[in-house]
């Protein structure tokens, strides 16, 4: 099927625009991007899941099309700005989809809006545990945004694309995700979205990987329909997160697709939409109750077998 391409609308929210797509009819689906992507990574499934949903596809805040303003690029402000965002669309509840750090901002926006949430499907998300990709650890360092800044000058920009595109030809597993790779250098050409970018890596991630965890919060999960997807070649969170996540979340549904890499729903759009479809259909949506959230607040997480609490390496063991 080929690419369909969508009108793009947007609203300010808080002073700031934000860019979306608003297509189909049916019940809410909410579809979250990962770092430096925007709204198109999910233009191979769009138009299937259209047929069934009210699919809206925002730019996250410093990326695509919405404004890239010095602000609040945590977690926790991408999941207010989605609260806002659906207020003013008219959308009370949504199952919320989220892809790399879109899965980080779904887990948040679950977490700190448990009424608004029907349910969760995770695609390759950060959080469930500290390895990341080399390229996304050196983000944070000291320097990077000088070096990004000459890498993606006017003269190397196409050079640096076409090398990136033909990486992803070669077949080599390793480096299969090249050519969307090669779609976010094109974005960091401009030095506002460099700026936010790297605001947001260093809000989740250090030299020494991923700073933000849902592993201690992951038993609320127990009242939320909740399912992960996960390449089993994904080279930015390895397919062994979701053994963590398994063990975390018993009651989730994992899928791990194979010769897939960090981006399940472009390398098999086909599998993802059955995956997601058949998810909602065999699935109520989550009804919230303050009693029953606080009683497993209480509660507490219940020790998980082969799951070592994470330790600050600065303080002696």
């Amino acid at each position: 099927m080929a690419e369909a391409a969508y009108d793009v609308k947007t609203l300010v929210v808080h002073g700031h625009r934000r860019a979306f797509v608003k297509t189909g009819k049916g019940p809410p689906l909410l579809l979250l991007h990962g770092l430096g992507c925007d709204h198109t990574t999910w233009l191979p499934v769009i138009p299937r899941l259209a047929r069934h949903f009210t699919v809206i596809a925002p730019d996250l805040l410093g990326h695509g099309r919405s404004d890239k303003p010095r602000a609040d690029y945590s977690v926790g402000g991408y999941a207010n700005g989605m609260r806002d965002l659906l207020t003013l669309l008219g959308i009370d509840r949504a199952t919320v989809v989220g892809h790399s750090l879109g899965g980080g901002v779904a887990m948040q926006f679950a977490y700190q809006f448990p009424e608004r949430t029907e349910r969760m499907l995770l695609v390759s998300p950060g959080g469930l545990g500290r390895e990341v990709s080399s390229l996304i650890r050196a983000i944070t360092l000291p320097g990077a945004d000088l070096a990004l800044g000459l890498l993606t000058v006017p003269p190397l920009r196409p050079v640096g694309r076409a090398a990136l595109r033909m990486l992803a030809r070669t077949g080599n597993p390793r480096l299969r995700d090249a050519d969307e790779v090669a779609e976010v250098y094109t974005h960091l050409a401009d030095p506002a979205a460099r700026t936010a970018i790297r605001q947001v890596v260093r809000a989740v991630v250090d030299w020494r990987g991923q700073i933000i965890t849902m592993t201690d919060r992951a038993y609320l999960t127990e009242y939320m329909p909740l399912c992960i997807l996960w390449g089993d070649e994904d080279t930015v969170f390895p397919a062994s997160h979701a053994a963590t996540a398994a063990r975390v979340a018993p009651a989730a549904r994992i899928e791990v697709l194979p010769d897939t890499g960090h981006f399940p729903h472009k390398d098999h759009p086909e599998a993802f939409v059955r995956i997601l479809r058949d998810f909602v259909k065999q699935t109520k949506p989550a009804a919230y109750h303050r009693a029953r959230w606080r009683a497993a607040l209480r509660r507490g997480a219940p020790p998980v077998l082969g799951l070592a609490p994470e330790r600050d390496e600065s303080e002696p063991a």
